[in-house]
């Protein structure tokens, strides 16, 4: 695939077959995040990578951050609603906890860091995109949460900056749509 064509055909798919992916290939997209501009070669990614049983980690934390937030549920309406924030975790067969882990350079200031952890992760997303994988990029607001932090053991610098849920597509193509560059783009020139 070529860049042009991964970087206009790239969508984010929310659903996703439960077929497992290859762990040769989730390593290949991981190295090619790394490839993401850095200031300074501080390199300030991290990735936590869970399949399998290992997407539990995710779904307590869910389902921890939930259990603080309800009240007046009886026991079963609870677990009902802690059920389906479990689920969350198994939505794709591969979910990456993509980290920021801001280097201790002098020289890197902590917005740079924060740029270069997500530059990394839109190289992911390409490439899961030229192997025919479909990802998305989730956030929102248990992602910040301390539970979250906690439950992948994030050291007090580090901060989540995404949970990229990868397998293989099972949903049409989505057309993709933008305002002509020229619109959004300001010369100054001589």
């Amino acid at each position: 695939m070529l860049l042009k064509e991964a970087i206009r055909t790239r969508r984010s798919i929310g659903k996703v077959k439960p077929d497992p992916v290859d762990k040769a290939l989730i390593e290949e997209m991981i190295e090619d995040a790394t490839w993401a501009p850095n200031h300074h070669g501080t390199e300030p990614w991290k990735f936590i990578v869970m399949t399998g049983e290992g997407r539990r980690t995710l779904g307590e934390a869910y389902a921890r951050i939930a259990g603080e937030a309800v009240s007046g549920l009886s026991a079963g309406e609870l677990e009902e609603r802690l059920d389906k924030e479990r689920a969350k975790a198994n939505r794709a067969p591969v979910v990456i906890a993509a980290v920021c882990s801001p280097s201790d350079n002098p020289k890197a200031t902590a917005i740079e860091e924060l740029a270069a952890a997500h530059a990394a992760v839109q190289n992911l997303l390409l490439s899961a995109h030229s192997h025919g994988l479909g990802a998305v990029w989730r956030s929102g607001d248990p992602m910040y949460h301390p539970f979250m932090h906690e439950a992948f053991g994030l050291g007090e610098k580090e901060s989540l900056v995404g949970l990229i849920y990868i397998g293989y597509p099972d949903m049409k193509d989505l057309p993709g749509k933008r305002q002509p560059a020229a619109s959004k783009t300001v010369w100054l020139e001589g």
